[in-house]
């Protein structure tokens, strides 16, 4: 039998998602690092420590909220990423948002919200229906 899933969880499970993509931006970082300072500046190696602290950090979430959940939607609302991605651009780069981003983006949080969903609630009305024509 499946179990419903709270509302807590699906938030924390979009804030394990969250963290997540904050390995991008660091991973960005490092990657700006490398090129100024080289591999074996503070600086690099520091933010290199960070990315490995904020992917321990989504390891240990992930983890602990994998088991809430049924496997294939876990994994979908991974998908989130994307979101929090666009995010972190505007107010971290001030990069330019296209509709075609605002468009794919909302696509997926669509399909995210239909996984999360729960299928079983609209059959109860025909169910319903059905014994009152026994009548």
């Amino acid at each position: 039998m499946k179990r419903k899933v709270a509302l807590k969880d699906i938030l924390l499970l979009q804030l394990a998602v969250g963290i997540y993509s904050i390995n991008t931006v660091v991973g960005g970082f490092v990657g700006n690092s490398l090129n100024e300072n080289g591999a074996l500046s503070v600086k690099t190696i520091g933010l290199l420590f960070l990315e490995v602290f904020v992917l321990g950090v989504y390891a240990v979430l992930w983890q602990q909220l994998i088991g809430r959940f049924q496997l294939s939607i876990a994994y979908a609302n991974k998908a989130m990423t994307l979101l929090w991605s666009l995010m972190w651009s505007i107010i971290l780069f001030h990069e330019d948002v296209t509709a075609f981003k605002v468009i794919g983006v909302l696509m997926v949080m669509a399909g995210t919200v239909i996984l999360n969903t729960d299928p079983t609630a609209s059959e109860a009305a025909p169910a319903d229906n059905k014994k009152e024509d026994e009548r």
